[in-house]
């Protein structure tokens, strides 16, 4: 499996999780609202992706000229922090909030990954730059005269999820979690002690264990 190894201890450990196990421990906590929209997937299935989050948002503008538009995004590949996993919510489906340069950029300067509630394009080239992309759809339309980005760091909303600057994400093949920042800690430590339950269960059941028998057992399945 391809990884974006992190430097943060937290998003490390993430990274030796499941999305799946982090979304029961966190409706354990009743967080219910945590996993964004089932569209949103990897350009490459192999990817995880773990890290703090930054949020960026946007809206359609075809008044701004395509130096305007291309001043306005050069500007947000700017600001994306170093160690922060990228998460846009562009409110559209007409073009891509992703692309060739622009991955590469955010590779270049430290960005763990991106996450977008919308389009991405030049696959092929971003699948070659081994940077994790998540996003609902590709095409091959840009935004060059027509999106701008209009909040930086901010909450956003995507699907029924509100997420923050400073919350941490768990984005694999099943899908994208989303953890408060406040829980992170928590929701990291409980995790691993469910892997640690799973592992005995799996280990009693190819040894002949009754499944039933060990669920009563240990509490998990």
């Amino acid at each position: 499996m391809s990884d974006q190894l992190p430097t943060d201890a937290l998003a490390t450990r993430l990274l030796a999780t499941y999305s799946a196990a982090v979304h029961d421990v966190l409706r354990s906590l009743g967080q219910e609202r945590c996993v964004l929209p089932p569209a949103i997937k990897p350009l490459d299935p192999t990817h995880k992706l773990a890290g703090p989050i930054y949020t960026v948002s946007g809206h359609i503008d075809t008044t701004r000229s395509a130096h305007e538009t291309l001043i306005a995004w050069t500007g947000l590949l700017s600001k994306a922090p170093r160690g922060k996993v990228l998460v846009c919510q562009p409110n559209t489906h007409a073009v891509a909030l992703m692309g060739e340069l622009s991955a590469e950029t955010l590779k270049f300067r430290g960005v763990s990954g991106y996450v977008v509630d919308g389009g991405c394009r030049d696959t092929d080239f971003i699948l070659r730059q081994q940077f994790p992309v998540f996003c609902s759809f590709t095409t091959p339309s840009d935004i060059v005269g027509r999106w701008v980005p209009d909040r930086f760091g901010e909450p956003i909303i995507i699907g029924e999820v509100t997420l923050r600057t400073g919350d941490y994400l768990l984005a694999d093949r099943d899908g994208v979690v989303i953890i408060p920042e406040h829980l992170v800690e928590e929701v990291v430590e409980r995790t691993e002690e469910v892997l640690t339950t799973e592992n005995k269960v799996r280990s009693a059941i190819l040894s002949g264990m009754d499944p039933q028998e060990a669920y009563l057992r240990f509490g998990k399945f």
